[in-house]
């Protein structure tokens, strides 16, 4: 292996243990090589700038220079793909992590069993790998006002399939759709459980759609936006003249989940040619199986376009089936969405 394929990777991380198990996770690889490790922001920035590492690893809490004050110098001085490795307990900073420009995270096992820091390896590796190939997206514009559900009038059902660089890919739809209040929207965002609930808080209270984590029963409603829970899929069934939510838990044969797939095909399955489906950033190919089902319902699905995806492993792959209606700029989704909502009316 040539010294170009190996991923070079700065560790940052205040725990003398945690620096040396993730080095550790990370060197099992042979394309993978730890440069160095940084015990706060401060170190770490000055390590970044002399080693040029093509990832980093980072811990939010740390001394002398914290991870948001840390994010915010580095990608002005240097801007470098950064994996933040977050608790449980501190689920809610993610997000702002992202916000500053961080690349994705990884949750820490709330339990360090072999199972557990063996999947945590496995994650650490693969978004490493991604890290190093990113496209750098859109900065997301600033919150619109908070839609209002319009009573009585029946939804366009919009689903949205994402992973890395997904939160802020989201936020940045719902914004472009808060011209027109009318849709319901289901997002299928790859994340782990307790912190589906926090990204639904956190769209919430920043506009423009009420959002919350999805129930079992939730029946669909106008103007609201439902987060598939981490650990469990997002479904959609007829009751009567209403459509209603589940939650299934996934079985063992399941990739992902929340599963795209399984969402998409779920609209198919009970709108059949009003199902509209929207592939956004992420790795791997969740939704193309789900995107083949949309369009032989009569559906339309739509996917972003690779100059603005982080990642454009999910997009790309649902382009490849050929069932993909339109590929669209991250920035214009939302007012495309609000158009075609408008014209369904």
């Amino acid at each position: 292996m040539s010294t170009q394929d190996v991923i070079t990777v700065l560790v940052i991380d205040d725990s003398a243990h945690n620096r040396r198990t993730l080095a550790t996770m990370l060197e099992s690889e042979q394309d993978v090589r730890v440069v160095d490790r940084a015990a706060d922001g401060e170190e770490g920035l000055k390590k970044v700038v002399e080693l040029k590492p093509d990832v980093v690893t980072l811990d939010l809490e740390m001394p002398k220079l914290g991870g948001y004050t840390f994010l915010r110098l580095l990608m002005r001085t240097a801007p470098t793909p950064v994996i933040v490795i977050s608790s449980y307990s501190h689920r809610s900073d993610v997000f702002k992590a992202l916000d500053l420009g961080a690349f994705d995270f990884i949750a820490k096992p709330q339990h360090a069993t072999f199972d557990a820091m063996e999947a945590l390896r496995r994650e650490l590796l693969e978004k490493v790998r991604a890290a190093r190939h990113m496209r750098p997206g859109h900065r997301h514009a600033a919150p619109g006002a908070r839609a209002m559900a319009v009573a009585g009038e029946p939804p366009l059902v919009i689903a949205v399939g994402a992973s890395t660089g997904g939160p802020p890919a989201v936020q940045r739809v719902l914004e472009g759709l808060a011209a027109e209040p009318t849709p319901c929207v289901l997002v299928c965002q790859h994340m782990p459980p307790l912190f589906t609930r926090a990204f639904a808080d956190r769209l919430d209270r920043i506009g423009p759609f009420s959002v919350s984590e999805a129930r079992d029963g939730d029946l669909v409603q106008p103007g609201h936006v439902y987060i598939a829970p981490g650990g469990r899929h997002l479904v959609v069934s007829e009751r009567g003249s209403k459509l209603e939510l589940h939650t299934p838990p996934p079985t063992p044969a399941d990739k992902y989940a929340p599963s795209v797939d399984r969402l998409f095909s779920s609209v198919a399955e009970v709108l059949g040619p009003k199902s509209l489906g929207v592939v956004l950033t992420g790795m791997g190919a969740d939704g193309a199986e789900g995107t083949r089902h949309i369009h032989r319902a009569g559906g339309e699905v739509w996917a972003q376009s690779e100059e603005t995806s982080v990642v454009f492993g999910m997009p790309g792959e649902a382009i490849a089936t050929g069932a993909v209606k339109r590929v669209i700029p991250l920035g214009d989704i939302g007012a495309a969405l609000a158009a075609q909502a408008r014209r369904r009316r």
